[in-house]
């Protein structure tokens, strides 16, 4: 008798729980699902960040064309305005040819070939840094010779007080034009 005493309190309580527990996973399917679509999303755009495809500098026509002396007298006059100027927000900073005079051709810690351009009479240079895939372009350059190099804008030219020396110019992804 007891048991189905115990029974008869179950099938009372039942059609309220199921009830309850019927909503309780609607909603919980409902939230597992949308959790699902966002995990997904977020996925789908951190694959697309990550494989975007880099723009080609050397297909894309330069935004500046100027002297070696030109960007580095604007770069010594105001740093902060020729950073903004020739930087962007979103990393894709100005592509630029800049015509000089080759004085020095080195090589970096990564292999990669290092071309100063810079006047005799000019405080600073560029130095424009090429790519594993443009160094053999560089092998073929001489000091002395008069160049255009197009590439990726990074830092103005600055001096240094503690130092007393000047910073050049940083060009990279460079190629001759």
């Amino acid at each position: 008798m007891r048991r189905f005493i115990f029974n008869e309190c179950q099938t009372d309580r039942k059609p309220k729980q199921i009830k309850r527990i019927m909503k309780n996973k609607k909603t919980l399917k409902k939230i597992l699902i949308a959790g699902g679509l966002a995990a997904i999303i977020g996925v789908g755009i951190i694959l697309y960040i990550i494989f975007k495809p880099h723009r080609d500098v050397q297909s894309t026509p330069a935004d500046f064309n100027l002297t070696a002396s030109e960007i580095v007298t604007e770069s010594l006059e105001n740093p902060n305005e020729t950073n903004n100027k020739y930087l962007t927000e979103d990393g894709d900073s100005k592509i630029m040819a800049i015509t000089g005079n080759v004085q020095s051709i080195n090589e970096d810690s990564e292999g990669n070939m290092v071309v100063l351009l810079k006047d005799e009479e000019d405080k600073a240079g560029v130095e424009c840094t090429f790519t594993e895939k443009t160094n053999p372009h560089a092998k073929s350059v001489k000091v002395g010779e008069q160049i255009t190099i197009k590439g990726v804008y990074r830092v103005a030219a600055s001096y240094d007080e503690d130092f007393e020396e000047y910073g050049n110019v940083i060009v990279e992804e460079s190629d001759i034009n």
